[in-house]
């Protein structure tokens, strides 16, 4: 089979197309035909080694995946080949990533994708989206009327985060940079778009939210604790997500006289029952059409590595070169 795969950890240069075996598969495991995959920040740290993980050699990089059942391990109850299914590959515990046109994955990670949905939009949601709905059900908790303040309305995480607030029935501010970017963020749902290249965001905040925001959805690496916490209400629920490397000052007296909570969490930690409930619900939207995968482009996954350095100059340098998922299909 044909895959994106590295022999050692290194620079976006270091990624590799080329012919693999095709993965055996245990009798707990499903064989997938991929249809499409996607790139995460996480797949840039695991591949430049930034984030130490047991990974085989070589190893087949990517953490999403949307297709088709190809077999199924003999243990195997909840699918059955034919089956088009999404999930995300924990590659960290030692499996190959999903970047290959076949991949090997755990049943449990795996979930059915509904039938109006394409594997590309599967695929762009994965990560992002059980990431989001995590952050903002089981960590903040959000509730229909309260108000959500997104930093980076139309990123990965960004922009799942903005559509599932609206699903929730909560108001959503988010930031965007430049007229482009803000437009697609009021065309996801956001009540209150804030430009950052061209406004004050804590001012305009503070217009938009006078008596503060309930929950905080940080994006960015480099959290700014004073801004957050002066903007949030009493009893606002602060969440981040980013930022492995990040030792910024944190106001502890506004911070516990306001009765703030800060919540932080990992998508690769969560159960299997906890992804599960967020791709329920993920699901649900998607087939509403309450749920639309942001995608920048659709790149053949002979251009991984391309795909990586454009990856990186929005992560790791903003750039705010993309809006939305780098997909790339075999």
């Amino acid at each position: 089979m044909k895959a994106a795969f590295i022999e050692q950890t290194g620079p976006a240069s270091s990624i590799q197309y080329g012919e693999l075996p095709v993965p055996e598969i245990t009798e707990s495991q499903v064989l997938v035909q991929v249809g499409a995959v996607s790139v995460n920040p996480i797949d840039l740290y695991i591949r430049s080694g930034l984030v130490a993980a047991n990974l085989p050699s070589p190893y087949v990089i990517g953490s999403d995946l949307a297709g088709t059942v190809e077999a199924v391990g003999a243990k195997v109850t909840r699918f059955k080949v034919g089956d088009r299914v999404w999930g995300v590959q924990h590659s960290s515990a030692g499996h190959q990533g999903t970047f290959s046109e076949l991949c090997a994955i755990d049943a449990p990670w795996l979930h059915a994708i509904p039938e109006d949905v394409r594997d590309e939009d599967a695929a762009a949601i994965a990560l992002v989206g059980i990431t989001a709905h995590l952050g903002i059900v089981r960590e903040a908790r959000l509730q229909p009327g309260e108000t959500i303040f997104v930093h980076g309305g139309t990123g990965g995480v960004g922009s799942a985060v903005v559509q599932m607030a609206k699903a929730i029935g909560a108001r959503v501010i988010a930031t965007a940079g430049g007229e482009e970017k803000v437009k697609r963020c009021r065309d996801l749902g956001a009540d209150v778009v804030i430009d950052y290249r061209a406004s004050d965001v804590a001012s305009e905040l503070q217009t938009a939210a006078a008596e503060g925001v309930d929950v905080f959805f940080e994006t960015l690496r480099e959290p700014d604790f004073d801004f957050a916490i002066g903007a949030m209400a009493p009893r606002g629920r602060m969440v981040v997500m980013a930022g492995r490397d990040a030792r910024p000052e944190f106001p502890v007296g506004p911070f516990y006289v306001k009765g703030c909570s800060l919540h932080g969490f990992m998508l690769l930690k969560a159960s299997a029952e906890e992804q599960q409930a967020a791709a329920d619900d993920i699901n649900r939207w998607l087939s509403a059409k309450q749920l639309r995968p942001l995608i920048d482009r659709v790149m053949p996954l002979s251009e991984a590595a391309e795909a990586h350095a454009l990856q990186e100059k929005q992560t790791l340098e903003n750039q705010g070169n993309l809006t939305g998922k780098l997909v790339l299909t075999p």
